[in-house]
């Protein structure tokens, strides 16, 4: 028995060294290749992170990206949700700072002086997220960390010689790396202003791009790199194949990374680690993805965006569960302003996410996709909405706000072994039907939250679920609730 163990343990660890030191090679044939990390696909749940000097201003008109706000002001051109004349960024500049000045003086002012990383952390892991992503470069070249390519301008343009005087990203890292949550760092390929971007690409990308990534992944050891900006350029140009394959033979994260799909034009849901959507809904991949969006609109702090602007909990919760039911992650974003204060409304949000997550973590962490994600009422599933990106709205009003003739999901489904998860966006009286699950003989019906097993039969293809009649006190969450099927046929 000793020698079949040990013959077991030697052929794994074969296994894992061979791995481990498997070669990739400058093509999308080979890094497409490798794995991405089982964590990633388990996780469910992460916070996104736009910081920068954008967050001093923290002003756009409702419907777009305040972290633009040095190109919306420069070009005086606008898009989003909305009619704009395009100036509306640039007059606000003007009448509130001056003609005289210009965005890079925003550093300055970008003190970061309210910052305390282990305080973020904590909010990170009560929030129930399993990892953090981080803007360690945004389109306006800052980085919240100390890197000559970021002076190559002429001037200091990152965290450490400006404003806070501090590297913002390193401090951070280092207070997640504490917790169960992974850490990652979004990173954009271009530059709207920088000179060589403007007037030779070839040098950006060689003297400026790569050595940036490099030095980015060499100091911190992230858990991800989430590319952006890259949609000007094709991947041979940024020459993304042939860093990806540094990456993953020779940096010091090379085992473990984990990487997204935004690496050159027309790369997206094609090529890379797992595929992105922004602002999308209903999408189903055949390997792991992740939907991102704001708490409000804009990404970055926009001190424009009001109360009503803003998800409710419920609402993103409820987003989570259909991404979830799809097979997917969702990457919520937040926006610290230029202080490093987290607005109180989106920790709020966080924290109550945290809550239910707390009960109902069991049908949202480590689940896979069942053969339907979701149960529909009669009618049409088509999501209607106004404007280039789909507002948060969509999930209410395909739930508990439905619009007349419109179909609405009565429950999600997620899927553990043989176990399958209903989740229920209203809760039920008296009676949970559940069309096309089969029990066993042996099934029991749970509410997770609460003790004890249900009553049910199965009649007609229908799993009918006895529920609970409970008081404000015995109900085990708000929002939304998750009935458990053991041992499903």
């Amino acid at each position: 028995m000793k020698k079949i163990k040990l013959i077991v343990l030697l052929v794994l660890m074969g296994i894992a060294n061979s791995y481990a030191q498997k070669k990739y090679e400058a093509t999308w044939e080979s890094i497409d290749s490798r794995p991405v990390a089982n964590w990633f696909g388990e996780a469910k749940f992460g916070i996104f992170i736009h910081w920068g000097p954008y967050s001093v201003p923290a002003w756009s008109p409702k419907g777009t990206y305040s972290e633009w706000y040095q190109y919306w002001m420069q070009s005086k051109a606008l898009f989003g949700n909305g009619n704009f004349k395009g100036d509306e960024v640039y007059q606000h500049h003007i009448k509130t700072y001056g003609e005289d000045f210009d965005y890079y003086k925003f550093a300055d002012e970008f003190t970061a002086d309210l910052f305390d990383p282990e305080e973020w952390a904590k909010l990170f892991e009560a929030s129930g997220a399993k990892y953090v992503v981080l803007t360690s470069k945004h389109h306006d070249g800052f980085t919240l960390w100390p890197n000559k390519q970021a002076n190559d301008r002429g001037f200091a343009w990152n965290s450490m010689e400006t404003g806070a005087k501090r590297d913002l990203a390193g401090e951070l890292s280092a207070a997640v790396k504490k917790t169960p949550v992974k850490m990652g760092f979004y990173y954009s390929l271009y530059e709207w202003y920088h000179p060589w971007w403007q007037k030779d690409k070839e040098r950006f990308v060689s003297e400026h791009f790569h050595p940036q990534v490099k030095d980015l992944v060499q100091k911190y050891k992230p858990d991800i790199l989430w590319a952006d900006g890259e949609w000007d350029m094709e991947a041979e140009k940024w020459k993304t194949p042939e860093l990806l394959a540094w990456l993953f033979n020779e940096s010091a994260a090379k085992d473990y990374i984990v990487i997204n799909d935004r690496w050159g034009k027309g790369i997206r849901q094609k090529h890379g680690g797992y595929y992105t959507t922004e602002y999308e809904a209903g999408k189903e991949f055949d390997k792991p993805w992740e939907e991102c969006r704001g708490m409000g609109f804009s990404f970055g702090y926009n001190q424009n965006e009001d109360a009503h602007d803003y998800n409710s909990t419920r609402a993103l919760l409820l987003m989570l569960i259909d991404i979830v039911s799809n097979g997917g992650n969702l990457l919520l974003d937040i926006g610290p302003d230029g202080r490093g204060n987290i607005p109180t409304i989106m920790q709020e949000r966080l924290l109550e996410m945290g809550e239910w997550l707390q009960v109902n973590g069991e049908a949202i962490y480590a689940t896979e996709r069942w053969k339907e994600s979701a149960q529909w009422s009669e009618g049409d599933r088509m999501i209607d909405h106004k404007g280039n990106y789909l507002g948060g709205d969509y999930i209410l009003k395909q739930t508990i706000d439905p619009v007349p003739g419109k179909a609405v999901k009565e429950a999600f489904f997620t899927a553990k072994g043989n176990n399958v998860y209903a989740i229920v966006p209203k809760f039920p009286k008296e009676k949970l039907i559940l069309k096309g699950i089969k029990p066993a003989k042996n099934s029991k019906v749970t509410l997770l939250g609460h003790e004890g097993d249900l009553n049910y039969n199965y009649s007609n293809g229908n799993l009918v679920v006895d529920v609970p009649v409970l008081t404000v006190e015995e109900i085990p969450c708000q929002h939304a609730w998750s009935f458990k099927i053991t041992n499903v046929k």
